[in-house]
């Protein structure tokens, strides 16, 4: 169920985020949300990042690599 917040900015600022939502294809309350959800949601990059792990594990290099190595670019 969504819920209904009032919130205060200046109008100059509102109005440059509602263009910049429309050229973004959305709305300002869509973006708010989207950013409330991350807000809100402590720990979820890290969550994310224990999952791809996860996925990953099947990976194995086979070997050590030395020093010099694991630095190459």
């Amino acid at each position: 169920m969504l819920k209904n917040i009032t919130l205060s900015a200046e109008e100059e600022m509102i109005t440059k985020a509602r263009e910049k939502a429309l050229r973004r294809k959305t709305t300002l309350n869509a973006e708010f949300r989207h950013w409330l959800r991350d807000y809100a949601g402590p720990g979820r990059q890290a969550s994310e990042y224990y999952d791809l792990m996860g996925k990953l594990s099947y990976a194995r290099p086979g070997r050590k690599f030395s020093r010099d190595e694991m630095n190459e670019r």
